[in-house]
């Protein structure tokens, strides 16, 4: 088909999986996946059949393949930085899932990498996506909520009870903070996103219900460099949920789950909107794709990706200290 990019998928587990039958076999996307490597590429061999993928034998062979234009990576967290630097050196464009690194000198390099490259990176924060969280940042710019005094957010779910030991999801090395780098970290891009860069975090996080190594419960107060706090949890033991919510002095906005919004004024007359459902999967891919071919900028600044890394390494920081940690 004129005009898709061709990708690979790097990781095929639950996740990657999403991505590559998020997209695939749609004309107005962009973009089709050609290929990937995996893991354990027996568990993924009937699915790469079915969506049509060239399973090759590491993520070096992908880079090598002059078939693939980009790579998108969802692999675990601690591969990302490493992985994204090699396949901008290998002239790849380059999508990331979240958390995008592990530090902010790794996520800095990343950056640095793709630039000297002169290929695109765009990271995975899904919610962006949302055409309810559009309507809250178009409230926020008309100054409908006044001066904005705190914000709210929680994003939890039940995924730590699937955790096994050998899992990589259930190292502490690649989930620190619990539910952090699986949820809690859409919630530091959705504070990003609306509010603006994060000044310094005080943490609370441990293990209030599993024995598997993992916090299952993270929570945390937040100062924003405006001088807006916020508060915070991640729960990763617990029903799933999605709530954020911005308290100005003129009104407040809260968003539960992704589309449901509701918008109570100081004075006069509330409501309530329900937002059509969004395959933000597919949304965010057809903008990576977009920007690779020379269309809008990718919706989230290289800058905004390494902030939100920064925050969730003084997040680490903070509640390993029992101290307030600035960002760095």
């Amino acid at each position: 088909m004129e005009g898709m990019l061709d990708a690979a998928i790097i990781g095929m587990g639950r996740w990657g999986q999403t991505l590559v039958d998020s997209v695939q076999g749609r004309n107005d996307a962009g973009i089709r996946f050609v290929a990937g490597c995996t893991g354990r590429p027996e568990r993924a061999a009937d699915w790469a059949a079915r969506q049509g993928l060239r399973i090759l034998p590491d993520f070096d062979a992908v880079l090598a393949d002059p078939a693939v234009q980009v790579v998108a990576i969802a692999s675990p967290h601690r591969m990302h930085a490493d992985q994204v630097v090699a396949a901008a050196a290998a002239g790849k464009h380059v999508f990331v899932e979240k958390p995008f690194t592990m530090t902010k000198a790794s996520a800095e390099a990343a950056v640095a990498a793709c630039a000297r490259a002169g290929v695109v990176l765009a990271l995975g924060h899904n919610r962006r996506f949302l055409p309810a969280v559009a309507e809250m940042k178009a409230m926020l710019a008309a100054g409908r909520l006044g001066t904005l005094l705190h914000v709210e957010g929680q994003f939890s779910g039940p995924g730590a009870a699937a955790y096994k030991p050998g899992m990589w999801r259930a190292d502490r090395a690649e989930s620190p903070l619990g539910g952090m780098g699986g949820m809690g970290i859409h919630m530091v891009d959705m504070f990003i996103n609306l509010a603006g860069p994060i000044a310094e975090v005080t943490v609370l996080s441990h293990a209030r219900a599993i024995d598997n190594g993992l916090d299952d419960t993270t929570a945390a107060l937040m100062r924003f460099e405006s001088g807006v706090t916020a508060g915070f949890a991640t729960l990763a033991l617990a029903p799933r949920y999605w709530r954020v919510a911005l308290f100005g002095t003129d009104g407040l906005l809260e968003l539960h789950g992704h589309e449901h919004l509701a918008f109570t004024p100081r004075d006069g007359e509330g409501w309530v909107r329900d937002f059509p459902k969004t395959d933000i999967e597919a949304a965010e891919l057809a903008a990576f794709a977009a920007a690779v071919a020379g269309g809008p900028a990718y919706p989230l600044p290289s800058a905004e990706a390494i902030h939100g890394v920064a925050v969730y390494e003084a997040m680490i920081g903070a509640a390993a200290s029992g101290s307030t940690y600035r960002v760095a």
